[in-house]
């Protein structure tokens, strides 16, 4: 009796260490793969610095400016008047605040759809020609 206990000890002993190297193994190829997507995520903030100096190098006033004097007969470029700008106050309402037109329909009248986008000015009209 006492043998077969000792080889159910031997026995739990080995699966709980299978166990075990099996669970640092898993964690093994867990704190690998960490470490590769903290190189990874050092290496895209790394390009996103590198493109940002980029961006600064490129929209210096100074490098511009020798860029449209330079370019000045290909791209004609002119400098914009004060009165090309506009103040917020002056740019049309959003879609969603222009007030509705209140419409007053007739329930009986047949409506024509072609009409009705005619009248509403959706649809240009356009005269037919004859030659």
């Amino acid at each position: 009796m006492l043998r077969t206990f000792d080889f159910l000890l031997i026995g739990s002993m080995a699966a709980a260490a299978a166990v075990t190297y099996q669970i640092k193994h898993d964690t093994d190829n867990k704190a690998a793969e960490v470490r590769r997507l903290e190189a990874e995520i050092k290496l895209e903030k790394d390009t996103i610095d590198l493109l940002r100096a980029d961006r600064a190098l490129l929209t210096q006033p100074n490098r511009l400016d020798r860029l449209v004097k330079a370019y000045a007969t290909e791209l004609q470029l002119q400098p914009t008047a004060p009165t090309q700008l506009a103040r917020p106050v002056e740019l049309p309402m959003p879609r969603d605040q222009v007030p509705q037109k209140e419409i007053a329909e007739d329930k009986n009248a047949a409506s024509d759809p072609v009409k009705d986008l005619i009248t509403t000015g959706s649809v240009n009209v356009i005269e037919p020609v004859n030659d």
